[in-house]
């Protein structure tokens, strides 16, 4: 399973990128769980915390399109490093409005800056892996490795900032996320040997959400970020019903886990099988999965079924950049790959808040119904539009 990912770091510059943007994301799965557990903690409402996360995740979900534009037009280092600093300072306005109880309006505000400064550095490093390996095998890889990357971060940033939101103090979690973004950021943004060149735009009015593939493929991770969302929130919920709530992390950190397994065997393999044809399998697998959580009561019984329902996570987000970065125009690559990350923000959003008022509605066990449904509704769009998917002159069915 190692053999295809030797040779992957060898080129200059590769292994500076790959750890900036490592660290540069982990808030990635930091800031929602932390907002969800400073924010929860302080007002004692699961709605608030998830309206207020919501936001954050909805403002990132407007910006990342336009901060992907940005770095395709001028470079990624000149767009980085303002949007990190006032990321920072946005971060902290969040947490010192929620410490000093000033009114809600302001949690909401230094929210909607956060989330619209927050870069999608997953974009843009993948951005840099499509400059050095265009359409070869070698790029399947690097995507698949990025993938398990993210799984990386999504098993150990919950966890972490569960311990030292719960046991160090409710602050603490968003602090080492703040850390971690502006030192990878930072890092990034200094390495231009390895940054995609900037590229004329042959139309001016032109954006990839306009390519039909692209808007198909926004539509279906718009519904599993609404998956994603959710399943964050109902499962801190879910760890206090039963009286372990610091063990929520890991519960997430096991929905996670199973996707970073199967990212690196799905990486490893040479497919026959078509970039849609895996994509639209990997979606009814994961489906299939999630469905066990509306019926488990025990927390260990829980953490199992988390990390199986989590095993078609990677390869769904694996195809889905792949087949972005086949369908985008080279000068459009950074923006096409952040309409991804953008419609998962925008289920996220949607996720965190319908999970918040159906958790005190309904209980988080019903809650997760919403959850299945979300995955439902992408696999129905997903397989319904796969279609518009084929891609034309592909050489082979293994890169098509």
């Amino acid at each position: 399973m190692v053999g295809p990912y030797r040779g992957l770091f060898t080129g200059p510059g590769v292994k500076g990128f790959v750890l900036a943007g490592f660290f540069g994301r982990m808030p990635m799965s930091m800031l929602g769980i932390g907002v969800v557990l400073l924010v929860q903690g302080l007002t004692g409402s699961f709605a608030m915390a998830g309206a207020v996360s919501a936001v954050l995740s909805i403002a990132f979900a407007v910006a990342a399109p336009l901060s992907g534009r940005l770095a395709d037009r001028f470079g990624q280092g000149r767009v980085i490093l303002p949007f990190a600093v006032v990321n920072a300072l946005a971060l902290v306005a969040l947490m010192l409005s929620a410490g000093l109880g000033l009114p809600d309006w302001t949690l909401y505000a230094a929210a909607l800056v956060t989330g619209a400064t927050s870069l999608s550095l997953g974009s843009m490093v993948r951005a840099r892996w499509s400059h050095l390996h265009p359409g070869s095998a070698k790029l399947h890889t690097a995507f698949a490795f990025e993938s398990v990357a993210d799984e990386v971060i999504f098993v150990t940033g919950p966890a972490l900032v569960t311990v030292l939101a719960t046991a160090v103090n409710p602050y603490a979690g968003l602090t080492v996320a703040l850390v971690a973004m502006l030192t990878g950021s930072v890092a990034l943004a200094l390495q231009r040997r390895t940054q995609p060149p900037v590229r004329p735009v042959r139309s001016a009015g032109g954006t990839p959400i306009l390519i039909p593939g692209v808007a198909l493929l926004s539509c279906v991770y718009l519904g599993l970020g609404a998956v994603f969302g959710s399943v964050d929130l109902i499962t801190v919920a879910y760890a206090d019903e039963h009286g372990v709530k610091g063990a929520s992390g890991f519960l997430l950190a096991a929905f996670a886990g199973g996707s970073m397994v199967s990212g690196l065997w799905f990486g490893s393999r040479r497919w026959r099988i078509s970039l849609r044809g895996r994509f639209v399998r990997a979606l009814g697998v994961f489906v299939v999965g999630l469905l066990p959580i509306m019926f488990v009561g025990d927390v260990r019984v829980m953490a199992v079924t988390l990390f199986v329902a989590g095993l078609a996570i990677s390869p769904t987000l694996i195809t889905g950049f792949s087949l972005t970065e086949r369908l985008v125009p080279p000068s459009l690559l950074t923006e096409g790959m952040a309409w991804i990350s953008t419609s998962i923000g925008f289920g996220v959003a949607i996720g965190a808040w319908a999970g918040g008022r159906l958790t005190e509605m309904v209980g988080a066990s019903g809650a997760y119904g919403f959850s299945v449904a979300c995955a439902a509704l992408a696999v129905v769009v997903g397989i319904g539009g796969s279609g518009l998917l084929r891609l034309p002159g592909a050489p082979s069915p293994a890169e098509s």
